[in-house]
């Protein structure tokens, strides 16, 4: 494979920054149309909306968010085995413009297939994240030469674009869609997708070369794989994978909320005004990206501090939960302000201080994720455990919705959401606990793949910047 001579930017080919640009703007498509797609459901007929129960839309949403975590499995495939990377961000990146679009057709051209035309939005989306998602993040990773040390700060410039798109979208998307219009919500969403695709069209050839155009089975095609049986190494250490799977299932349930259930608690019973100015309820959602850029820096450098000390993946992990378990309490303080009364507005505050909390138990899962499965996995059972991750990981986002769909509506919602917010809370609070003092074990099982602690600081922070796309199961190395 050539890699081009096109010349440097602050050190990094500058293909680097084109596939900055293009992940940027195609995460501020998917993030916008995320921060609106369940106010949008539950707002009523009169103001544009669907007037679904706040049950029905989060059910949908987790639906929804699932099939986006397991179509990548699929896009991945075939861009390996039959159209290579170049060409699946190109098809993807059309399709997600498409699904976008299509949401944005205002109800007055589509009066009878008014849900017809959503459902095809959300496949179009789907199919287009399945191809997309799955193959940017490797082309980052093909720029540079093995061992070339630029590797580990390229993701910190790859991933802090995926953060800024996220941040971005909420308050430019979201708002348009809330306070104007939901179908300009969603072609700005769209057409965030088609910056993305005009910056891959006409520079990928001059940027890129020849990264990511054949399809890398071809490239590998005669290399021998591993046919040795398992060792007791191996199977401890597939445990480890299996276990980490299961578990990882109660954070991003609960984390997940934050486009659901937390949206809607900032809708109906937040009171957002600030300075004389109402905050649109889509905008709380860029809070977490605004936090990991605030945040990785100071939990990586924290790490280092801690030196020998640093804990365990298993109990970054624990402390993870923990986070997680103080946004639901968080939150269980704020239904408790209301005292059950529909009618009281909290305090932003309780949203914004449940998104730290959770930011910072998602910052401590940087080490967890598809990196431990290419650590921890044999090598000819790679794919099939990655599968497995994958799956657990959208079963996560389908429980997510499920366990938003009991909020009811009216009074009960109060009361509904309350009780949520505290079984969540419990839950991850015992699982912590559970993961703890299991950590000893699980270390063990790993056999030394869990490592040495790393004092590179520049290292660290990548690791914790990373753990967005880690979050969305795309993290590079994953084939």
């Amino acid at each position: 494979m050539t890699r081009p001579d096109a010349g440097t930017l602050f050190g990094h080919p500058k293909g680097l920054f084109l596939l900055f640009g293009t992940e940027m703007w195609e995460r501020f498509g998917y993030y916008g149309m995320r921060a609106l797609l369940v106010l949008y459901l539950v707002a009523s007929v009169q103001d544009g909306g669907f007037g679904w129960t706040a049950g029905e839309a989060l059910s949908l949403y987790g639906m929804f968010t699932m099939g986006v975590y397991l179509t990548p499995v699929i896009g991945g495939w075939l861009a390996d085995n039959y159209i290579g990377q170049r060409k699946a961000i190109i098809y993807g990146g059309i399709i997600f413009a498409l699904g976008y679009f299509t949401l944005g057709i205002p109800k007055s051209m589509i009066v009878g297939m008014e849900e017809t035309v959503f459902y095809i939005g959300l496949a179009l989306i789907m199919v287009g994240n399945g191809l997309f998602k799955a193959n940017v993040s490797s082309l980052v990773g093909d720029l540079y030469e093995d061992g070339d040390h630029r590797r580990d700060s390229a993701f910190t410039i790859f991933y802090m674009g995926i953060n800024l798109g996220a941040f971005l979208a909420p308050i430019t998307v979201g708002v348009l869609g809330e306070t104007v219009n939901w179908h300009y919500g969603f072609i700005l969403a769209g057409c965030g997708m088609i910056v993305g695709l005009i910056l891959q069209l006409t520079l990928a050839n001059k940027y890129l070369g020849e990264i990511g155009v054949q399809p890398s089975a071809l490239r590998t095609k005669g290399e021998q794989k591993a046919h040795a049986p398992l060792t007791s190494d191996d199977k401890d250490r597939m445990k480890v994978i299996l276990i980490m799977s299961m578990f990882s299932v109660m954070f991003w349930a609960g984390f997940e909320q934050a486009g659901g259930l937390f949206t809607i608690y900032a809708s109906d019973f937040t009171d957002r005004t600030l300075f004389g100015f109402e905050i649109a309820a889509s905008s709380f959602q860029s809070l977490n990206a605004l936090f990991i850029i605030m945040l990785a820096p100071v939990v990586a450098s924290v790490w280092v501090k801690m030196g020998s000390n640093e804990p365990t993946s298993p109990k970054k992990f624990a402390l993870a939960m923990i986070f997680l378990a103080l946004g639901f309490f968080v939150m269980l303080w704020a239904t408790m302000v209301q005292g059950g009364d529909v009618a009281v507005k909290v305090s932003m505050l309780f949203l914004v201080f449940a998104y730290l909390f959770h930011t910072l138990g998602e910052l401590c899962l940087s080490p967890i994720g598809l990196s431990m499965v290419t650590k921890l996995a044999p090598l000819k059972y790679t794919s099939l455990l990655m599968g497995i991750w994958f799956f657990f990981t959208a079963l996560s986002n389908w429980l997510a919705g499920f366990i938003g769909s009991f909020v009811g509506e009216g009074q009960e919602m109060v009361e509904n959401a309350s009780t949520i917010f505290m079984s969540v809370g419990v839950a991850a609070l015992v699982t912590g606990i559970v993961i703890f003092f299991s950590a000893g074990k699980l270390v063990e099982w790993m056999h030394g793949a869990e490592g040495g602690h790393n004092d590179n600081l520049e290292e660290k922070i990548e690791e914790e910047m990373s753990v967005t796309a880690t979050h969305e199961a795309m993290p590079e190395g994953h084939r």
